[in-house]
């Protein structure tokens, strides 16, 4: 069930139904959550069952303030107190040491937990309400401090930017806030803050040039030795296959895309033709083939589907995910993308679609 998440009603209804161990679509300014209890490991395991997502994979935890933080993490060190002052409300998580006995299942059994406070008003305000203490009636409440939300899709696939794509991975008995499109549309980056200094897992909207400007330290990458002796922890959406469609994505650069269709354009529409004499079973009347350029690209083919990428990487971040899906539901087999410029403003939109071209 989609409610609208401004409606009066449906922010009590929703933490309610995060209070009760149930699960909720929800929206954030990145991509939509699958969330529940952050301190109910009866309700992480319905996400983790739910998305098919491997239990020793953690989830990041959502929280309303850095002041929520207290409750989760052991200790937070100086350099993420600057970013969370600079970045949060915003699509920053921050891998802190996790306080003993809160939110295991969460951390996949890790002693180090993700947190992120976001910036969506949908998400502020479920998160504003599961941590009341009374209920409009006076009587005592237990509050949530946090609520874990993976990207509510199966493990693995693509990232939902609306609301419908929520209930298309799950079905009409999930109650699902609709905040509207992803503003953000890619998921945050992630910062590991346990290792003394900061070192990116996940690149995301906020680029390390940011993370580095604020902190005043020098970002590192996990497969620098910081500690040999302490290993990076597991994180979201580090997997090398990640964000991938039904059809196959392929990576290349603009001359290598226009001259291979150049070269297969005539030929699928033959291939095609030549099936639908012969009755061939499955239908080819559709594109086979998407392309999605910011170089403008030829082809004639009937075959062939060109999609318009921006030249600006937060617009195409932000639409990204959305496009994956489209192309999918159109039926194409193949998916060609033109490679990303080697710039740090595009590191997380480049990170998404290596991932999913890895599948």
């Amino acid at each position: 069930m989609i409610l609208d998440g401004r409606a009066p009603g449906a922010i009590a209804r929703a933490a309610q139904a995060i209070r009760a161990g149930e699960l909720l679509g929800l929206p954030t300014e990145t991509v939509y959550g699958l969330a529940a209890d952050a301190d109910n490991a009866q309700a992480i395991a319905k996400i983790f069952s739910a998305k098919g997502r491997p239990s020793d994979h953690p989830l990041i935890v959502h929280v309303l303030n850095e002041a929520s933080v207290a409750h989760f993490a052991q200790a937070v060190p100086d350099f993420a107190h600057a970013l969370m002052q600079a970045f949060w409300p915003g699509p920053l998580t921050l891998i802190l040491p996790r306080r003993a006995g809160v939110a295991a299942a969460a951390a996949g059994g890790q002693n180090s937990i993700g947190l992120r406070c976001p910036s969506h008003p949908v998400a502020q305000a479920l998160l504003l309400a599961c941590q009341a203490t009374v209920d409009d009636a006076g009587q005592p409440l237990v509050p949530v401090w946090g609520v874990a939300a993976p990207s509510a899709n199966q493990f693995g696939r693509v990232s939902p930017t609306t609301a419908a794509h929520v209930q298309g991975e799950f079905g009409a008995d999930l109650l699902i806030l609709d905040g509207g499109p992803c503003e953000v549309g890619i998921e945050s980056t992630i910062i590991d803050c346990t290792r003394g200094v900061p070192v990116l897992l996940r690149p995301g909207a906020i680029t390390v040039e940011q993370v580095q400007r604020v902190c005043g330290l020098t970002v590192r990458l996990p497969g620098e030795m910081l500690a040999p002796d302490a290993p990076a922890p597991r994180a979201s959406g580090t997997l090398e296959s990640h964000y991938a469609p039904s059809a196959k994505v392929r990576l290349m650069d603009a001359p290598a895309l226009q001259q291979a269709l150049d070269v297969l354009g005539s030929e699928l529409d033959k291939t095609t033709s030549q099936a639908s004499t012969v009755g061939a079973g499955q239908s080819l009347s559709g594109p086979r083939i998407a392309v999605y350029a910011r170089t403008p690209i030829r082809s004639r083919s009937a075959q062939v589907l060109i999609w318009r990428m921006p030249m600006d990487a937060a617009a195409t971040a932000q639409q990204l995910f959305a496009v994956l899906r489209e192309l999918d539901a159109q039926g194409v087999q193949l998916i060609w993308i033109e490679t990303l410029p080697d710039t740090p403003e595009w590191d997380g939109v480049r990170d998404r679609l290596q991932r999913a071209s890895a599948a």
